[in-house]
């Protein structure tokens, strides 16, 4: 989603992008609050919902509207797909091939413009698994 206007890249943004590229979590926003309050004490909550959504509008990150879930943030905006724990709600890559096949099926059978598509896979993860043994 790129607007094309050129985003100024201001010390919030900078460092949002830097602690968001160091994870592969897919934090919240309150996750990312947390880590960034320590290196930068005075940033609000509200100041990084509100640069996550800039960063994601400008096609800089993806957000994840997984499950119902509180959406979250990834700093890979190569597309790839996602696994979910239906126990804790983790969140992982997935590490296969994207099907792009998938948008000539789907713009075969509906009048929408297809621009993309998203696949979240449902699991147990590791841990809850154990816990459940």
């Amino acid at each position: 989603m790129l607007t094309g206007s050129k985003l100024r890249m201001t010390k919030q943004r900078q460092l949002i992008l830097e602690e968001l590229s160091k994870v592969t979590s897919h934090p919240t926003a309150d996750d990312m609050y947390q880590v960034l309050r320590k290196k930068m004490p005075r940033i609000s909550l509200g100041t990084v919902y509100r640069n996550l959504e800039i960063l994601y509008e400008n096609g800089i990150i993806q957000k994840l509207d997984v499950g119902g879930t509180q959406k979250r943030f990834d700093a890979n905006i190569i597309p790839h797909y996602h696994i979910r724990c239906t126990i804790c709600g983790r969140v992982a890559d997935i590490h296969i091939e994207p099907h792009m096949e998938l948008e000539t099926e789907a713009k075969k059978v509906t009048d929408f413009d297809i621009i993309q598509h998203r696949v979240e896979f449902l699991g147990i993860c590791p841990q809850c698994k154990k816990r459940q043994s």
